[in-house]
């Protein structure tokens, strides 16, 4: 089992833990921010359970039908999350709403407040582990489900402080409008990851600052006369893809031409992790 997929198991574990024991406080304090913070959680479980299987998959090396590998199962992933943080934020909205003309008193503050505060503990250990794990193999799943533990550190504690704040008030209505808080959040955060998964399914090039280092890898090797041009770059899952069109003056040998590019190609992947490099050779009078 690689290491991201034991990272991924973890999340699982974890986001299980936590559903059954904000259920129950949620039965019992009859909160909505409380019971949102649980279908919170569930989402996140689904999405736990989908970054799981779509790193597994990632990892998988090129076959016939998939010659470029499996990386965008990644990308395909942090979409489905960031759709199913929205359904989500939606219904606790909904229900939040609801309540707001229902006035339901909140009971047992103390429950609630309990679990949720360990809800943001354990959620601020296994979002640092995903984090670091995503941030060492490059994964997007594993980023994107970093990115739903650290939303739930912060509505966590948000729910916990909104409770304690019902508790000295007594003001209940506070309870449906933090829950209204917490699901605009997560709207913005699931808009954010969706864009960030979303990119590299159109094979978006490359960031600014990668773009740059691959062109300085390119001129470190040339000399003078040497130039290149058509230089592409997409990114699927964590692999990143580059090629483009190098020029060489007619007298150039097959065997140093081979020598530059080998320079090159290993520049690059010196520079970036998990990059795929292919050089294409032209004599330098052919127009471009």
């Amino acid at each position: 089992m690689s290491k991201k997929t034991r990272t991924a198991s973890l999340s699982i574990l974890s986001n299980t833990l936590l559903i059954v024991l904000k259920i129950i406080a949620g039965v019992i304090t009859g909160s909505v921010s409380v019971i949102s913070e649980a279908i919170h959680s569930a989402l996140d479980l689904v999405a736990a359970v989908i970054a799981y299987f779509s790193v597994k998959i990632s990892d998988s090396p090129p076959d016939q039908e998939h010659p470029y590998g499996h990386g965008k199962f990644e990308n395909v992933s942090g979409v489905i999350e960031a759709a199913l943080i929205f359904i989500a934020a939606g219904w606790i909205i909904f229900e939040a709403s609801k309540k707001l003309v229902s006035g339901s008193p909140v009971e047992s503050f103390g429950v609630g407040f309990v679990v949720m505060m360990i809800s943001g503990v354990v959620n601020i250990f296994v979002s640092r582990v995903l984090r670091k794990t995503a941030k060492e193999t490059d994964s997007v799943a594993l980023e994107a489900d970093a990115l739903h533990l650290s939303t739930d550190v912060f509505t966590s504690f948000g729910v916990a402080a909104g409770l304690l704040l019902i508790w000295i008030t007594g003001m209940h209505i506070f309870d449906p409008i933090i829950a209204i808080l917490v699901a605009l959040f997560i709207i913005k955060e699931s808009w954010d990851l969706f864009k960030r998964a979303y990119s590299p399914l159109l094979d978006t090039q490359l960031s600014e600052s990668e773009v740059i280092t691959i062109k300085e890898s390119i001129y470190s090797h040339l000399k003078t006369g040497m130039d290149f041009h058509q230089l592409r770059t997409r990114k699927s899952g964590s692999h990143r893809y580059i090629d483009l069109h190098l020029e060489l003056p007619g007298e150039v040998s097959v065997a140093e031409s081979h020598s530059i590019c080998d320079a090159i190609e290993d520049e690059i992947k010196r520079n970036l992790n998990n990059a795929e490099v292919n050089i294409h050779v032209e004599p330098l009078f052919i127009e471009k």
